[in-house]
């Protein structure tokens, strides 16, 4: 089967960026499966738990995912208006999910599969971006040495098992499993390492030797995107489970790339008993204040113990495709409406001549937008194409009244007449066509 041209651009007319894509695509999908699933009490259950790696094995010989449909996933993705999937190759229990020719505490040795495989078929049969995750900690590597957060850090004879343990050795198999990873599955457009914590009892860049890592990863996929959290800085932020009050800035100020990643229900990883789910709408919110704030959100699921989707998770990613299908317009390929002020209930994006607001709130009827900058040539509500209509207030119409504008409104104000009765949309959009830009 041929590879189909993917859904996000891979870059605007003109650009070099060999990132541009990702920040076309502006929503994405990350996917936590791994050993942890079967307990299903979360994602760093082992260390929670303090399970010592011998107990923790018995999971990884039950692990038979027979329920993981990689397709499916990538389907399901596609449809709800994801551009790009993020899937964990290794979490920190240590346990692979491709076929590593360095252990055979994976996959291909538990159940006979290369999961990274079919998850990267997948996604490009669906023409979406290919993502890995991989963790630079190991819990189970006889080499990685008891720290802070080890599920051993309060063993009774800690020292001593640290005493043989060497992260020399240990950085070997790191970085010859990335090797695997980044030479044995064609172009990857997207690596998240996680993650670096230094200190007196943690690991710092140089147990990872985060140098000599990113150099080799930029030597085997030249234009492949990588995290910020191998203790160096990367080509983008990755807040965790918070949404930036503002675009992120350098020290400089100067804007720079950025992704939230969330869960839907606040665990990565399966957790039967976290029923403190997300709504579609307060997801969406996330969507469009990730991309009004030029950034991106990846949005998590973690399969069961079979391999399975939850039913909250595919329902709420219907939702959202759902109204990807009527209102991506306003999120693929958009960013912020600079200089412009969002008028309470609202968020605003944009893209080229088409502004986007996203009516969080239901007005009474008027919407006022007091900075657009330039007149507007029609506007539209997004999900059904009608026509909404519109009045500048003119400077002339101010004078009228020496001591204060018409109706309290500045002069250049334009109001948009909306219907009473919200649209049963689950997050109207109003799309405004600006009048293009004076030539030269």
């Amino acid at each position: 089967m041929s590879t189909p041209d993917p859904l996000t651009d891979p870059a605007p007319a003109g650009s070099t960026d060999p990132h541009a894509w990702f920040d076309h695509a502006r929503f994405g999908l990350f996917v936590h499966f791994g050993a942890y699933a079967i307990p299903a009490r979360h994602e760093w259950v082992m260390s929670r738990e303090k399970i010592a790696p011998e107990e923790y094995e018995k999971y990884v010989e039950l692990f038979d995912p027979d329920r993981f449909d990689a397709r499916l996933i990538a389907r399901t993705a596609r449809e709800a208006g994801m551009r790009y999937a993020v899937l964990t190759t290794k979490h920190h229990e240590g346990f692979c999910l491709w076929d590593s020719a360095l252990t055979d505490y994976s996959a291909a040795t538990s159940c006979g599969r290369d999961l990274v495989a079919e998850f990267v078929d997948a996604l490009r049969e669906e023409g979406l971006r290919v993502g890995f995750y991989h963790s630079l900690i190991d819990w189970h590597h006889p080499d990685f040495t008891i720290d802070s957060l080890h599920p051993l850090r309060d063993a009774p004879d800690r020292e001593e098992r640290n005493a043989g343990r060497d992260m020399a050795r240990y950085r070997t198999y790191l970085h010859g499993q990335v090797r695997e990873l980044l030479t044995g599955y064609g172009t990857i457009d997207y690596l998240f390492f996680d993650f670096t914590y230094p200190g007196e009892d943690g690991k710092g860049p140089e147990d990872w030797d985060s140098e000599g890592l990113l150099a080799m990863v930029r030597e085997l996929q030249p234009g492949i995107l990588v995290n910020d959290r191998l203790g160096l800085p990367g080509d983008l932020r990755t807040p965790e489970q918070h949404q930036p009050v503002a675009p992120m800035v350098d020290e400089d100020g100067n804007e720079v790339r950025w992704e939230s990643c969330q869960t839907t229900n606040g665990s990565w990883g399966y957790h039967r008993d976290n029923h403190d789910t997300k709504s579609a709408d307060l997801l969406l919110r996330m969507v469009v204040d990730s991309v009004g704030k030029n950034g991106n959100l990846l949005l998590n699921i973690g399969p069961d113990g079979r391999g399975g989707l939850r039913r909250t998770d595919t329902a709420l990613l219907a939702e959202i495709g759902e109204w990807m299908d009527l209102h991506g317009d306003s999120v693929h390929g958009a960013g912020p409406a600079r200089g412009m002020t969002a008028p309470q209930g609202t968020i605003l994006t944009r893209r080229g001549d088409r502004v986007y607001v996203h009516l969080t709130a239901w007005p009474m009827q008027s919407l006022h937008l007091t900075d657009l900058p330039r007149p507007v040539r029609f506007a539209r509500l997004l999900h059904d194409g009608s026509e909404i209509r519109h009045h500048r207030v003119e400077r002339a119409e101010a004078d009228l009244h020496a001591h204060m504008s018409v109706n309290g409104l500045a002069p250049g104000t334009v109001t948009f007449t909306l219907p009473i009765r919200r649209p049963e949309a689950l997050l109207p959009v109003l799309e405004i066509l600006l009048e293009p830009a004076p030539a030269g």
